[in-house]
């Protein structure tokens, strides 16, 4: 059977990026359609696949600021045409719209959040973004909503996006939670002027993720540090207001992740997340979470075991949870046991019997 692989864009190094690399493992001769490819602001594994991205590649400019393409990504997921038995798409809103000539079988991380969760997405954003999606968002839900039902299997990475897939397109996805693909077997590089017992923020810095949030929570723990690890568009922002026990280490290698993880006291989220793999990953080294009660968090930190979820996103709810965290015994044991529900041999065998079926 011929299975081919379908996604956004490959220009970063996110969560969706790394579940295609599992999903590559799966299937490890299936040729990966995509709009954009940047060999070098994404996974150097991709450069070993048959990656194959669209007519718009050849336009630097967007391969290199994705968000650029953005009324063209329609338009160049409907011409894209993919010979395969079996398209297994990992979407957020563009891919799934791909012509397929066999079964199509979508993993959707999220439906679109610049249709659904606008407010969300365009928070910081400039005055032309939100004037071109006010342009583009009648004909671009018509776009989604008919893509959506072109699909054979709808698959979702938690509850919290069931229920919006559910509502957005009427339809009963099925749950496979995503892998945990760091290897905590593997070796570690200390990041410099970092010294354990720290809390740690892994996040795109982009506004849903409210990075902003877990800053001023800091100012309300002055014994306590942070390393923030991640980039985006907010960095020289969040720079500007963090205080000196907040540290910003930027994109980490493999190596200096697991160093960190190892040697954080406590992971910190307040994104609002569809899933939420940075608990998992944490979770791996024996590390607990303190979270947002939102979303996908809801399906990877168990309150009282493996971390805690706080109810209120601002500073003094937050900082109330976060130093509470810090100051807990936490079973090491308890919480590993818990990453290891989200294996990626785990999700490997499901996602092969789902595009078997």
């Amino acid at each position: 059977m011929k299975i081919a692989i379908a996604h956004d864009y490959l220009t970063q190094q996110g969560g969706a990026e790394r579940v295609v690399l599992s999903m590559l493992r799966a299937f490890p001769e299936a040729p990966v359609h995509t709009s954009l490819y940047d060999p070098g602001g994404c996974f150097p594994e991709y450069r070993a696949a048959r990656v194959r991205p669209s007519p718009l590649n050849v336009v630097r400019p967007l391969r290199v600021r994705h968000r650029l393409a953005f009324p063209l990504l329609a338009p160049a997921f409907s011409a894209m045409h993919v010979d395969a038995d079996v398209t297994l798409v990992s979407s957020s809103g563009w891919a799934h719209g791909v012509q397929a000539s066999g079964r199509k079988v979508v993993y959707c991380h999220a439906p679109a959040r610049w249709l659904y969760q606008r407010e969300r997405y365009l928070a910081g954003r400039g005055r032309a973004a939100r004037t071109m999606l006010r342009a583009c968002e009648s004909r671009l839900r018509a776009w989604d909503h008919a893509a959506a039902q072109t699909v054979d299997r709808y698959v979702v990475n938690s509850t919290a996006i069931r229920d919006q897939v559910k509502h957005v397109y009427g339809i009963d996805a099925e749950v496979l939670h995503p892998p945990m693909t760091v290897n905590v077997d593997g070796s570690h590089q200390p990041v410099p002027h970092i010294t354990p017992g720290f809390a740690m923020c892994v996040a795109r810095l982009q506004s849903y993720k409210n990075v902003d949030v877990v800053i001023n929570a800091m100012r309300r723990l002055p014994d306590a540090r942070l390393v923030v690890v991640g980039g985006g568009p907010l960095e020289a922002q969040l720079r500007e207001r963090a205080g000196r026990n907040v540290t910003f280490v930027g994109q980490v290698t493999d190596d200096q992740l697991r160093w960190l993880y190892a040697n954080t006291g406590v992971l910190v989220g307040a994104s609002f997340e569809d899933f939420g793999l940075t608990p998992i990953e944490a979770a791996a080294f024996g590390v607990p979470t303190v979270a947002l009660r939102f979303g996908g968090y809801l399906d990877t930190v168990c309150h009282g075991t493996t971390g805690l979820l706080f109810d209120t996103l601002d500073a003094r709810s937050l900082a109330a949870s976060l130093g509470d965290g810090l100051a807990r015994d936490w079973d090491g044991e308890a919480i590993r046991a818990h990453a290891a529900r989200f294996s990626e041999q785990r999700f490997i065998n499901a996602l092969r019997a789902m595009v078997n079926g």
